[in-house]
């Protein structure tokens, strides 16, 4: 694996954004083309709507599931990023942080860090912007 910069460090998981949802969209694809060649046939109508309603729900739960597992991680490099912050001055990270903004934090060096959050807290710095003045990346290969 290169090493991470700003430039590579988004991550896109094959099975999820490259399968998962492809076919998901397909079948509610399907799912619709079949619910309109039922339309008029009662035996096959109830059996096309449920299964578009069920596609629909699988589109939510795979959503679901992403969202929730960024949100629970976001939670944790909350955590670490304030216990960091925490060690290198013996103060928590300012409250006018968002968590976007401490997500961005994470991949600033040690050298850099204290700085950048001071300046991202008092400037307002949208994540991408915190992201793009880190000058020695921290790499963070866990993320999902």
């Amino acid at each position: 694996m290169a090493t991470q910069s700003y430039e590579n460090h988004t991550q896109l998981v094959t099975g999820f954004h490259k399968v998962l949802l492809p076919v998901i969209f397909l079948t509610f694809i399907g799912s619709v083309v079949n619910l309109v060649e039922s339309w008029g046939d009662h035996q096959r109508m109830y059996s096309a709507s449920l299964i578009v309603v069920l596609t629909v729900c699988l589109f939510l739960t795979a959503g679901y599931a992403r969202t929730f597992s960024l949100k629970a991680q976001d939670r944790a490099i909350r955590a670490e990023e304030n216990l960091r912050h925490l060690a290198m001055t013996g103060k928590l990270l300012d409250p006018r942080l968002t968590v976007k903004q401490i997500v961005g934090l994470r991949f600033a060096s040690d050298d850099e860090f204290v700085a950048l959050a001071r300046k991202a807290a008092e400037d307002g710095m949208p994540q991408k912007a915190i992201k793009q003045a880190v000058k020695k990346w921290r790499a963070d290969t866990y993320r999902v």
